[in-house]
């Protein structure tokens, strides 16, 4: 058993080992009926925004202040509250540019061409305009959670673009924050008798740990005349529900308690915080009507706290008839092990997967082997829990944090031409949409924004922008730069990201199939082959790129006797061995479907194989278990659940998984000592078959 630490928790592996047969490809009498079944089932893309399945979704992630000015009269922000007026500069990068919601809308024609069928913005809530030398254009230093900031219009204008989008069945949704507050909570002994001082003006302030704390070394909390009312809800105003630490220093607890460069970090280790965040957001939802959330800086507040917050709000969200409210949130880290904690622990549906990210720069910037993303793939396990899956995870290639793919390439390992920066761009995101997860394009990607690093850099305007490291740089695929209005349809980059999603609709199984990895290099760029085949209609899409600058020629296993490329209608026949012969230019990817469905896997006897400590849960346990009596499969079809019982309760799911190999992942670390665990595994092959096995332990710790 692998064993999982998590703030001395412990999770309990168990990994199963499967042979298997009966997945030979079929004789061509089969093959006929078999397609017959396969275009009868073929569904329809949905359109309804309401009822869709977000992994059915194509993201476009916008910072409205930088995308299109629709009111040029909220520029300013509102000048009957002072704190939220100004900062309005064209000029300068780290401030207010003139985008708006209203923009938004304007564009929403723009964005449907594209494909897009979900906008997730920036934080748009009411923000402190300025702090110190720069402006909270960004988003992220929310004051008000009740109202829009004023740069960005009215709560009016964010409905409007609500029903607008729904209308053209697109859903919209919101960047939110529970970790921190604008700055506005001061320290005397960091910002002068008065609290006059920015948080920034004289460097970070030095953390105090809780210890420190608990021993009565504490800050001394200041809070300005003209800012002790200025948050909403009234009780955020109240410095006892902040930490008060000081500046986090992004290591150890102070990445918990510790103040964002001055930003106000909440004790969401409260329970009145706990219930105060709920009940704003819940407001939210019920005003508002958005389709989901995206959740800054998840790993910046305790796991309880997501563990009691995730679900309040999406049960919320049902009882208003919103049945597919999703919540994804931001870990910035690429260590699965880190991302799926929440998604287990934290109880969050999906999060942003960074792991994607990396593999992607790995393979097309640092031009590794394609096994990297192989690797990536292959943990898909530790997210597959009761409420959570790996494909529920949007994907993407780069942001606003990070930079850009476009400027990554700058540091690609081999010096490259503009055509092959574009054609990598293109294959970076073709890979995004049709690999498993939900596929995200940073705004401004498809007019081939480049940008000069992370940050602000990569906050470009889609408008004519007047910022003068903006207007210096080089697009890709055009002649234009950000001196002018880049919403080009003819751009190649609009062109390709427009054609992989109507191909992206066209295909459920390149959205919700299982992701099987087929063949992957180990010594730099070259082939990576993937399968994506739903379960309930089992027909393979094989799915091959070629990262390198070379042509490949390559022969792989066949569950079909025939396939055909869903781009050029190309028919291509597997040899009397069950081998497909395929050639892949340099820098491409094709996608061929086979004409007829893979056969039902036969199931032989499921039993448990028991390592180190018998049946007893503790230390570093090591269970597998194994199917008697099969064959490799090339391709395989089918599913395990696990359920757990504890001391006699009712089955509760913990698992599932669905390729090889067979692994189950729960954490037992809240069980009493002594405590009977049952596991009930089921294997299922969606031809009627199963195999069960029920195997009981004892908790010891």
């Amino acid at each position: 058993m692998k064993q999982y630490i998590y703030k001395n928790k412990k999770i309990l592996a168990l990994s199963l080992s499967i042979a298997l047969f009966g997945c030979t490809a079929q004789d061509t009498s089969e093959n006929n009926s078999a397609t017959a079944t396969v275009q009868k089932s073929e569904t329809q893309y949905n359109t309804d925004y309401l009822t869709r399945d977000v992994r059915d979704d194509i993201f476009y992630f916008v910072m409205p202040d930088r995308f299109y000015n629709g009111d040029t009269s909220n520029d300013m922000g509102d000048i009957t509250k002072p704190e939220s007026y100004g900062g309005f500069n064209p000029k300068r990068k780290g401030f207010f540019h003139g985008g708006d919601i209203k923009g938004l809308e304007d564009k929403l024609d723009y964005l449907e061409n594209l494909g897009i069928t979900a906008i997730w913005m920036t934080p748009i809530l009411r923000n402190q305009a300025v702090q110190g030398d720069m402006a909270g254009y960004h988003g992220y230093w929310v004051l008000d959670f009740t109202e829009i900031d004023p740069h960005l219009g009215s709560n009016q204008d964010l409905k409007h673009l609500i029903d607008a989008a729904h209308k053209r069945g697109m859903k919209v949704f919101f960047d939110i924050i529970t970790n921190h507050t604008a700055d506005v909570i001061k320290f005397k002994e960091c910002h002068g008798e008065d609290g006059s001082k920015w948080s920034l003006d004289s460097g970070l302030c030095e953390y105090k740990s809780q210890q420190q704390v608990k021993n009565g070394d504490k800050y001394t909390v200041i809070v300005p005349e003209h800012s002790k009312s200025i948050k909403v809800p009234q009780w955020l105003n109240d410095p006892k529900f902040y930490h008060n630490q000081g500046d986090s220093t992004w290591q150890g607890e102070s990445a918990v308690y510790g103040d964002f460069s001055g930003l106000d970090d909440v004790d969401t280790d409260n329970p009145e915080v706990v219930s105060g965040m709920i009940d704003i957001f819940k407001n939210i939802v019920t005003e508002f009507k958005p389709d989901g959330f995206r959740v800054d800086t998840v790993k910046h507040v305790n796991t309880e706290f997501w563990a009691d917050f995730s679900p309040a709000i999406i049960d919320h969200a049902k009882s208003l008839d919103i049945p597919n409210f999703h919540i994804f949130g931001e870990v910035y880290s690429g260590d699965v092990e880190v991302l799926s904690h929440y998604t287990t622990a934290g109880k969050m549906p999906a999060i942003l997967d960074f792991g994607f990210q990396g593999a992607a720069y790995d393979v097309f910037i640092n031009e590794t082997g394609t096994d990297k993303l192989k690797t990536l793939f292959d943990n898909d396990d530790h997210y597959n829990d009761g409420d959570s899956r790996a494909d529920m995870n949007p994907t993407f290639i780069g942001n606003h944090d990070m930079g850009r793919f476009a400027h990554f390439l700058s540091k690609s390992k081999t010096p490259l031409d503009e055509q092959t920066q574009l054609e990598k761009v293109k294959l970076a995101h073709a890979l995004m949409y049709f690999s498993r997860g939900i596929p995200v394009v940073y705004y401004g990607d498809e007019q081939g924004f480049v940008g000069k690093g992370g940050d602000m850099d990569s906050r470009q305007d889609m408008m004519q922008s007047k910022v003068k490291t903006y207007t210096e740089d080089k697009l890709l695929g055009t002649e234009l730069t950000a001196a002018n209005s880049n919403f080009d349809e003819s751009h190649p980059l609009f062109n390709e990201l427009s054609q992989l999603a109507k191909t992206f609709k066209s295909h459920k199984a390149l959205r919700q199939g299982v992701h099987h990895n087929r063949a992957v290099t180990t010594d730099g760029p070259g082939l990576y082959a993937f399968s994506r085949v739903e379960l309930d209609n089992p027909v393979e899409y094989l799915v091959l790129f070629n990262t390198s600058n070379e042509a490949i020629k390559t022969k792989l296993d066949s569950t079909s006797d025939i396939y055909s490329d869903i781009a050029t209608n190309e028919v291509i026949k597997a040899s009397s061995q069950n081998k497909l012969t395929i050639n892949l230019a340099p820098l491409s990817y094709r996608i061929f479907k086979a004409d007829s469905s893979i056969k039902p896997t036969k199931l032989g006897q499921l039993n448990l194989i028991k390592f180190k400590n018998g049946d007893k849960i503790q230390g570093d346990i090591n269970l597998s278990y194994q199917l008697d009596k099969m064959k490799n499969a090339i391709v395989p079809v089918l599913e395990m659940t696990t359920e757990i019982s504890l001391d006699g309760s009712e089955f509760t799911k913990v698992s599932f998984d669905n390729t090889l190999p067979l692994t189950a992942q729960f954490d037992v670390s809240d069980y009493a000592n002594g405590s009977t665990v049952k596991v009930k595994s089921v294997v299922t092959n969606f031809a009627g078959e199963t195999s069960k096995l029920i195997s009981e332990f004892t908790i010891s710790k």
